[in-house]
């Protein structure tokens, strides 16, 4: 499929001002606070909230409603990119109808997951972000709850993933024709569907710097590739771009993985919970392509005709990208070992 000469320089601008905004673009950091009852009104309490390195942490704090004691102090530690807390904790008259407030998120751009499971085997799912830094404990907790929360995590994290959509994008800039186009999409949906289930599930893992690099070799590796459709050349992914959307997908499912490293999956609810944030993440995958040839049919309409600069400029985008981000993050993985 030929892009329409002014969609790719509609794209330029904004994956330039989406590439310069963030480095580590696939990442996604939320805070989490799970509250289990392990006897009737008795929590253990776990409290993660995103930090940098050992000694600096998000000032986010748990506030929790009168009536609620201490039976142990907190220990905390920092591990893994975050910084985590856990003790026990009694509510004298219940947790139901009561609000739970997280003090400081007003004042930051991320979100807490809250979790709270109860003996009878139901959960609450609520997440709570800086425009809402409370909720209050249901009663009788909704499964709408796990499907609103997971899916909408899902669609946040790949329209928020810039290398994602880059990579998306080009392939797009190498497929001709919507049955290949199909096929493509289908195949990179299937490949990182595949390791989001199993990375998720801990069937399996990737170092996270390693995946970081490989993550921006795949889009440094489109960049050639696009280059050569522009001269007419041909090669594997240029005649079957599904099978490159197959093999690069199954690393980024595992980044997609990433997305719920943090705040893992209710216990209760493992399946339902995994396919609503796989099935978040197809519905923003969806959402970026649909606007794409949307955009696409639109130009061709107007006839808006570019200079040849223009049309070629996204194409160079992504391999730019490519190049930047396989250095950075080879850079990191060298220092990190």
């Amino acid at each position: 499929m030929k892009m329409a000469e002014g969609l790719r320089s509609w794209l330029l601008s904004a994956m330039l001002l989406l590439a310069t905004a963030t480095a580590n673009a696939h990442e996604m950091r939320p805070a989490y606070l799970e509250l289990r009852e392990s006897a009737a009104d008795t929590y253990e309490v776990l409290w993660k909230v995103p930090a940098a390195g050992d000694d600096l942490r998000l000032a986010l704090y748990v506030h929790l409603p009168a009536g609620c004691t201490n039976l142990s102090e907190p220990h905390g530690m920092f591990i893994g990119g975050a910084y985590s807390e856990r003790w026990r904790m009694t509510a004298t008259h219940g947790l139901a109808g009561e609000r739970i407030t997280i003090d400081g998120l007003s004042a930051t751009s991320t979100d807490v997951l809250v979790r709270v499971n109860r003996l009878d085997g139901t959960s609450q799912v609520v997440r709570l972000m800086p425009s809402d830094p409370s909720f209050v404990v249901a009663a009788s907790p909704s499964g709408w709850d796990v499907v609103r929360t997971y899916s909408s995590l899902g669609f946040e994290h790949i329209l928020l993933g810039v290398d994602h959509l880059l990579f998306v994008l080009g392939l797009l800039l190498i497929v001709r024709g919507p049955l290949m186009l199909l096929k493509t999409i289908t195949s990179f949906t299937i490949a990182h569907s595949l390791t989001l289930a199993v990375a998720t599930l801990g069937y399996a893992s990737a170092p996270p710097l390693l995946l970081n690099a490989l993550i921006a070799l795949s889009i440094l590796f489109l960049g050639p590739e696009i280059v050569r459709s522009w001269r007419g050349g041909t090669s594997l992914a240029i005649r079957q771009p599904w099978v490159v959307a197959f093999a690069f997908g199954l690393l980024h499912g595992f980044a997609f993985a990433s997305g719920l490293s943090v705040t893992g999956l209710p216990t209760s609810a493992i399946p339902p919970a995994l396919l609503c944030f796989n099935l978040g993440v197809e519905a923003g995958q969806l959402t970026f392509v649909g606007m794409v040839l949307v955009m696409q049919r639109a130009f061709q309409v107007l006839e808006m005709h570019w200079p040849l600069w223009a049309t070629r400029a996204p194409g160079y985008v992504v391999g730019v990208c490519g190049v930047y981000w396989t250095i950075q993050r080879t850079a990191l993985l060298y220092a990190g070992t």
